[in-house]
């Protein structure tokens, strides 16, 4: 027991006596300067990290932004294409009755034929077309429709109406169809007749048809040989807006209401002599031309609104609209027309300028015009035009004489 207390009291004075080793400063500085590099390096490496992060933040928001710019449009055009498949929607239920008569379009040339059951008759034969989503003959039946209520609201008992009856070279087993389209558009149509396969043309003669309109040039060829008044049809290029409560026809002057007499001149004279001669002869009234009957047969039924003080508010509307010059050839055909006895609600002297863009403000169901030239400006304009192949100058075009060759083609 002594011995452990001696020895545990020998320890403890050695290690009173016993030099505490010092750590060396040098040293300490260098591991602190070590300790320095490393933090700073930590340091620089996060603020790298972060800038580099922030960097792809950045980059994603502009990204997220982008995306939001694409959902916009997107919903933008989801919203218009919503609108766009409901209107096509309606367009396809409307066209849903008229799809067969398009089928037979095709293949079988159907016309119209506005008559009178009466002694005066008020006909017209136009080709049913359906093209690129064209209702314009749809709208021009109306437009007729619009003309037969103001008459009857005028004469009840008048029986001058425009009647409507159907032709087509096609057996009746599509009566059924075309009666179903014709009731889906409300259109006053009860008379039909189906040839069967035989041309038409006979039968409008016994109709005492004023006009015949086609797409198929030997027929309308075939009908002016017999005496019809006829005319090629064409639809325009571009759509057009058409009044549903005036009928509003437009006519060119020189072979169409009146003969080729004076374009014969031009052709072959040049247009000074073209004038002289009209000078000369201002007082002589032109021969009638292709047109003329039906001009007669509009102006009939005109006279009938202008007895009830309806002039004014007409639904239906002549136009002239000749490349002549007013000052040099005009008077003679306004002086022509007044010993018809026919009256032309508007007369539009050119004087060789182009019809496109005053027909495109007349808007006419219809333009007749002898040389294809003027109907391709009309088409471009979104007129309905029908060409009257008729005179001197089927031989031309824009002036010039058309080879044999190509007159042929």
């Amino acid at each position: 027991m002594e011995a452990e207390q001696h020895s545990s009291k020998e320890d403890k004075i050695n290690k009173e006596h016993t030099p505490i080793k010092q750590p060396n400063p040098k040293k300490k500085r260098h591991q602190s300067e070590i300790e320095d590099v490393n933090t700073g390096a930590t340091i620089l490496h996060a603020v790298q990290a972060l800038t580099k992060k922030k960097k792809n933040m950045d980059e994603q928001t502009e990204l997220l932004k982008s995306f939001d710019r694409s959902i916009e449009a997107n919903t933008t055009a989801t919203k218009e294409n919503r609108e766009e498949i409901c209107a096509l929607q309606k367009k396809k239920e409307k066209m849903r009755f008229l799809v067969p008569i398009v089928s037979v379009i095709v293949t079988l040339q159907i016309q119209f034929i506005m008559l009178l059951d009466v002694a005066i008759r008020y006909l017209l034969a136009c080709l049913l077309a359906y093209e690129n989503k064209s209702f314009f003959l749809v709208i021009f039946t109306q437009a007729l429709m619009a003309v037969n209520e103001r008459l009857r609201n005028l004469y009840p008992d008048s029986e001058e109406l425009f009647d409507i009856v159907l032709m087509t070279n096609n057996h009746a087993q599509v009566g059924v169809r075309l009666i179903n389209s014709i009731n889906h558009y409300d259109l006053t149509i009860e008379r039909f007749c189906m040839t069967g396969g035989q041309s038409p043309i006979g039968y409008l003669k016994a109709y005492l048809t004023n006009l015949y309109l086609s797409k198929d040039s030997k027929k309308v060829q075939e009908a002016i040989e017999e005496g019809i008044a006829a005319a090629i049809m064409f639809k325009p290029d571009v759509e057009s807006q058409l009044s549903e409560t005036q009928l509003r026809v437009a006519f060119d002057g020189d072979a169409v209401l009146f003969s080729d007499e004076s374009e014969i001149i031009v052709k072959q004279h040049g247009l000074d002599t073209f004038f002289e001669h009209e000078k000369q002869h201002e007082n002589k009234p032109l021969a009638q031309g292709p047109l003329k009957c039906f001009l007669e047969a509009l102006g009939k039924l005109q006279k009938k609104f202008y007895a009830k003080n309806e002039r004014l508010n007409c639904p239906i509307r002549t136009f002239l609209v000749t490349a002549r010059s007013a000052a040099s050839s005009g008077v003679r055909v306004l002086k022509t027309l007044r010993s018809w006895g026919l009256e032309i609600d508007e007369a539009l002297f050119l004087a060789g300028a182009p019809k496109g863009p005053l027909l495109q403000k007349i808007r006419p169901h219809i333009f007749f015009d002898d040389q294809m030239f003027h109907i391709e400006g009309a088409k471009e304009m979104g007129t309905i035009a029908a060409h009257v192949p008729y005179g001197i100058g089927q031989k031309y075009n824009k002036g010039k004489l058309i080879e044999p060759e190509k007159q042929q083609k």
